[in-house]
């Protein structure tokens, strides 16, 4: 896998979900992603981390609960929200 801090600090908006194989309002995000990628297209970057398995990014980025949504534009946190988000308010963000 790509170092974290490429994958975040492209020219396009990176949309990262923190979620884990055990959560049910994870599960939920998954048909809104993919309404947001299919409404952004390539204007969007759409990242899952399993925060059992990256543990220490979870760590660093004080994830405590999930699902928490962030937006990174150019590496640079602009946006965080934990819990369940609609497609439309997502979309709203990553266009700002």
């Amino acid at each position: 896998m790509a170092n974290f801090k490429d994958i975040i600090s492209g020219d396009v908006p990176v949309l990262v979900d923190f979620s884990a194989e055990w959560c049910g309002p994870c599960k939920m995000m998954v048909p809104i992603l993919e309404q947001v990628k299919k409404e952004l297209g390539e204007k969007v970057k759409i990242v899952k981390i399993d925060v059992d398995k990256n543990q220490s990014l979870a760590s660093t980025y004080h994830v405590q609960g999930v699902p928490t949504l962030m937006v990174f534009k150019q590496g640079k946190q602009v946006w965080r929200e934990s819990g369940v988000r609609q497609a439309s308010e997502l979309v709203t963000i990553l266009k700002s």
